[in-house]
């Protein structure tokens, strides 16, 4: 059965979270193209909409291959650092790494950690305490390091902004190397120029994607530059176009965690991010890090198909939890130095900070809600929401501001007041550009930096509300209403004749799934409810439905949606947006359909 043109209507927003249906149009080129590739017409209009219309490049998306990984040497000023490094573990130099607290810079120091040990050279690891210190290279601990006997330091997932750590270390005659990935001062994102040349620290070398002439993949995470300056490193000390086995062998098991990275730190997971996510979720499974087998059996994974979801949001919350609750260098040590009895210790004092965690996490959400509805952050008078309370716990408030955007639909930042100064973190919505935001509003703030979607910031207690103010006012004059509508992007129409088990599995082959490679999600018009619905779940927070299209029925489950109970009757026609999924069930396999969003049609 062919796809059919059906008119939508995008103004309409569905009944589940109040979202705007966003339907792509029906491409004609999509049953050509079906037949080149011996596919279903849907799988090829979702390779249309992803920008695939090559028969050639298709293939490749479906099939990630390492072939595709870019050449380190195309990182701006990678080779230099790869040279310096080399000749830093060719003379024993002490060499540091220093990194974020967060996966993506804890993956990143472990990647460069490994790798410098596999190649013969001396290096130790520095992670920044999150409260004490604060984001980034900070002067007092760069000056430790070096009076502590280090010739090479290298940063991992930060110091791009840190001109003055950078003084310290040229001031003792110690050799600087920063790789990160974050918006640098000077550097126009949307013009993609340098607006009077960039303002950076005085380093032996900064590894970016961005500065001079830019890397074919501008989204990739810490972690990943890490990997490809491990990569240069090696190529440097064999000599030649190739690593040497043990290197290979070692950048294999890498890719591990530089998946974990990528996933965590929620870059587009396109180009090669989708090639590091592709064949590090399947390493992550059969890895020789103690600390990645660890990590895994305490989170009762052993055994399974681990997916974007699994690193996301089972594995990555519980390294982030050493960071969050108290200091990441366990974290590091997890994935570093510890032997497979520690790795265990660590794991599971990990998850049970990460319980710690969530309860604290629960708490603060409550009183934000509470101070929302106090303030009226969420009626439109608001264009974002800032919020700030005494006592907060700094590595919780990150967390909290995305829930927060999960139910409003409005940037937030969330401020940690404690002895003075206050601690920030700040998610966005796509379209306001929040480091900008912070720049903006720089004059009330200490410090601040990040990138689009995440920010963090420090301000003074007495600085909190002409900040809160100036913020507010710049959202309100920056963001367009529209841009507050939540958006269901729905990649085409189609009927239930189409919900097959050879349609799921089409669909998986389109996985990893994340940031900038979204699941899968169709929209089936001109449905029948076939009985009336059921609450399922312990609470009855569920909806089971039944519908049925012409001669084909088919089972329904709506995560969420009991508070819809008392608007669908049976009889009544209806639209869903849904996802097709394969349901087991003593042995028998069916097809259902995972409801993302219901319209009844006007």
């Amino acid at each position: 059965m062919s796809l059919q043109l059906v008119e939508q209507d995008s103004n309409k927003t569905g009944m589940l979270n109040n979202q705007r249906w966003i339907v792509s149009d029906l491409n004609p080129a999509a049953a050509d193209l079906a037949s080149k590739l011996r596919s279903s017409e849907v799988l090829a209009q979702l390779l249309l909409n992803r920008g695939f219309s090559d028969p050639h490049d298709c293939l490749q998306f479906l099939k990630p291959d390492l072939k595709c990984l870019h050449d380190p040497s195309l990182m701006p000023n990678l080779p230099a650092a790869a040279e310096r490094i080399a000749k830093a573990i060719r003379d024993k130099e002490k060499i540091v790494i220093y990194g974020d607290y967060d996966v993506d810079g804890i993956t990143g120091v472990a990647i460069m950690w490994h790798a410098i040990r596999t190649l013969g050279g001396q290096v130790e690891y520095y992670i920044p305490h999150r409260i004490d210190e604060g984001y980034g290279l900070n002067s007092e601990a760069i000056a430790q390091i070096c009076d502590n006997g280090a010739k090479l330091i290298v940063s991992v997932d930060c110091g791009v902004t840190a001109i003055e750590p950078a003084k310290v270390a040229r001031n003792r005659g110690v050799d600087l190397i920063i790789t990160d990935h974050h918006e640098f001062k000077g550097h126009d994102e949307e013009s993609k120029t340098q607006q009077d040349g960039p303002v950076l620290p005085d380093a032996l070398a900064i590894v970016h994607p961005r500065l001079n002439k830019p890397y074919p993949n501008l989204s990739i995470c810490g972690a990943g530059v890490a990997f490809k300056l491990a990569w240069g490193v090696g190529l440097v000390m064999s000599g030649g176009n190739r690593v040497s086995n043990s290197m290979r062998d070692f950048l294999v098991d890498a890719l591990a965690l530089a998946a974990l990275g990528t996933i965590a730190d929620v870059v587009p997971l396109v180009d090669e991010n989708r090639v590091l996510a592709h064949y590090g979720l399947m390493g992550l499974k059969t890895s020789r890090l103690n600390g990645i087998r660890s990590l895994i059996r305490s989170a009762g994974l052993d055994g399974q198909k681990l997916d974007c979801y699994h690193a996301g949001f089972v594995l990555a919350p519980r390294l982030n939890a050493a960071g969050r609750m108290g200091h990441a260098n366990l974290a590091a040590e997890l994935l570093t130095t510890a032997d497979a009895a520690r790795s265990d210790e660590v794991a599971v004092y990990l998850d049970e900070q990460n319980r710690s965690r969530q309860a604290i996490e629960r708490k603060t959400l409550e009183q934000a809600l509470e101070q929302v509805e106090q303030t009226g952050y969420a009626s439109d008078k608001y264009r974002a929401i800032v919020l700030a309370g005494e006592g907060w716990h700094a590595g919780v408030i990150g967390i909290v501001a995305s829930r927060m955007v999960d139910r409003f639909h409005k940037p937030t930042i969330m401020v940690a007041l404690n002895n003075g100064w206050g601690q920030g973190s700040g998610r966005s919505i796509n379209g306001f550009h929040l480091a900008r935001a912070l720049q903006a509003c720089g004059q009330h703030l200490e410090s601040h930096g990040g990138h689009e979607m995440a920010a963090g910031l420090k301000v003074r207690n007495e600085n909190f509300e002409p900040f809160r103010n100036a913020f507010i006012e710049h959202a309100n004059q920056t963001i367009q209403p529209a841009m507050l509508v939540p958006e269901l992007k729905i990649d085409c129409v189609a009927d239930l004749a189409h919900m097959s088990e050879a349609l799921v599995n089409e669909l998986k082959r389109l996985g990893p799934f994340g940031h900038g490679n979204r699941r899968p999600v169709l929209c089936c018009r001109g449905l029948t409810l076939a009985g009336s619905p059921r609450r399922v779940g312990k609470t009855g927070d569920h909806l089971q439905l039944f519908v049925r299209q012409g001669r084909n029925h088919m089972k329904c489950i709506a995560f969420g949606a009991g508070k819809m109970f008392d608007k669908l009757r049976e009889g009544m026609n209806i639209d869903l947006a849904v996802e097709p999924q394969i349901n087991e069930f003593n042995g028998r396999i069916s097809i259902e359909l995972a409801v993302k969003d219901v319209q009844i049609p006007r």
